[in-house]
Order: C-alpha cells, then sequence, then structure tokens
C-alpha cells in the first residue's frame, strides 16, 4: 500500500468529472505529497495517468480494489 496525503472518492462520476475533482485537491497539496484518487469510470484509467504525464505529476500506481479504480499521484514541482 503506498502512503498519501490526501483522498478523494470520484465513484459515481463520469468523465471529466474525476480529473477535475482530482485537479481541484492536488492544487491545494505541497509538491511531492501523494494523492490517492478513487474512481469508478473506466476511463479513468486512461484520462489520470495522461492528465498527469501533462501537468507534470507522477502517478506512483494505480490498480483495481473490487469494482474500483485506485490512483496514487504524486504532485509535481
Amino acid at each position: 500500500m503506498t502512503e498519501y496525503q490526501g483522498e478523494i472518492d470520484c465513484s459515481g462520476m463520469n468523465c471529466p468529472m474525476p480529473v477535475l475533482k482530482t485537479k481541484l485537491k492536488i492544487d491545494t497539496m505541497a509538491a511531492g505529497q501523494i494523492l490517492r484518487v478513487v474512481a469508478t469510470d473506466p476511463g479513468a484509467c486512461n484520462d489520470m495517468p495522461a492528465w498527469a504525464n501533462r501537468v507534470g505529476h507522477t502517478l506512483v500506481s494505480s490498480g483495481e480494489e473490487g469494482d474500483k479504480f485506485i490512483f496514487y499521484i504524486q504532485k509535481g514541482e
């Protein structure tokens, strides 16, 4: 399990809401901190890594827990 400093649950939200909610939350965090994101939209599996890479954050890990997709994103500088 990855250690994290913040968490948001985007269950039931469809694209682009998981990415938008993630951006709003990660903007309040310090560089280097890790945010745990829970989503149910399969589109998030492509959207989260692409967004994180584009804006300079790091996708530390991702996976599935039951019917949920879990992402750990480390805020960049």
